[in-house]
């Protein structure tokens, strides 16, 4: 994501990297060639003098600034949906977190007396807790690898990270799995079933602490849902043509009426018209490493510094910050 002051006007009209122009000035320069072209040989030879109306460019223009609108405004909803649902899960990440540390425990003998753990009850239950919190944080990262379509387990610094909070065992079994969020998530589970059957967990509690983890889930599932269904491919191809179409065929058709201006014109169209289907394309997917994407690492940062302080953690990794002004 480009972090940039927005109150400086000027720094905004000058930023050329992760914008638009960064991607369509080869396709602006070739309009605008082919408008120069036509504009030389119109008026030194007299080619292309014809009484061509420009009416039909601006009926196709005006019919193609509607459907990219439209398609901007598709692409520009599935952005902001993955915005809500990381925010989502950072906010059901907390309270799991705070569920886990405050439900998670020997509970009540009877009315009046409280059951007392021993020194090794309680580090075994200090151990029980940091367990499954820091398999929460292992498991927002490894969602956004998933989501990236990263092997978080093919370079040190994953395959330690991950050896640093999930056990040896789930660690082993994770290469196999098509789907390792689910697969942590499921080991989460199964550890509050057996924290249930010990007793640790009343069976209230138990709905709460499934509630939130179901939640993670649907957060999942819906981020998912996103990212492996695009917006169809026969609509995308077709706003490509027809914008190319427009763009190399607009200088001859007003020609006639524009003159020696025919190519700074050209350049300023195919800039808007190829600028807005860039952004639509690019903002699609919003979980991607592009530089208008979100910024999932910082999110996943930003989570394991917040559950950590919950388990008082001092040692904390450090916040992540824009680097040439993109926060990744």
């Amino acid at each position: 994501m480009i972090l940039i002051n927005r109150r400086s006007w000027l720094r905004q009209l000058l930023l050329i990297r992760g914008t638009s122009l960064a991607w369509t000035w080869k396709r602006v320069s070739l309009a605008t060639g082919i408008a120069i072209a036509a504009t030389v040989l119109h008026e030194q030879r007299g080619s292309f003098d014809h009484d061509l109306s420009p009416l039909p460019f601006t009926l196709i223009g005006l019919a193609l600034s509607i459907f990219l609108g439209f398609r901007n405004n598709t692409s520009y909803d599935r952005f902001w949906e993955g915005r809500k649902l990381w925010g989502a899960l950072v906010n059901v990440a907390r309270s799991f977190t705070r569920q886990l540390l405050t439900l998670v425990g020997p509970r009540m003998v009877d009315a009046t007396s409280d059951h007392r753990a021993g020194e090794v009850e309680q580090a075994e239950l200090r151990a029980l807790r940091h367990a499954l919190v820091h398999a929460l944080i292992a498991y927002v990262h490894t969602l956004r690898h998933h989501l990236r379509d990263e092997d978080g387990l093919q370079d040190k610094d994953g395959i330690a990270q991950l050896e640093a909070l999930l056990p040896p065992e789930l660690v082993a079994s994770l290469p196999a799995e098509l789907n390792r969020p689910v697969a942590i998530t499921q080991w989460i589970g199964e550890q509050l079933r057996a924290l249930y059957d010990r007793g640790w967990i009343h069976p209230h509690h138990l709905n709460v602490l499934e509630g939130s983890l179901t939640e993670i889930t649907a957060v999942q599932g819906a981020c998912e849902r996103i990212k492996s269904t695009p917006i169809p491919t026969s609509y995308t191809v077709l706003m490509h043509r027809i914008v190319a179409l427009y763009c190399i065929g607009l200088p001859f058709g007003i020609l006639s009426t524009v003159g020696t201006a025919t190519p700074v014109v050209v350049a300023i169209v195919a800039y808007a018209f190829y600028g807005l289907d860039a952004v639509g394309t690019e903002i699609e997917d919003p979980f991607g490493l592009d530089p208008n994407d979100l910024p999932l690492t910082a999110l996943s940062r930003m989570i394991e510094i917040n559950l950590r302080q919950r388990l008082g953690e001092q040692e904390l990794p450090a916040l992540l910050g824009p680097v040439d002004g993109i926060l990744q």
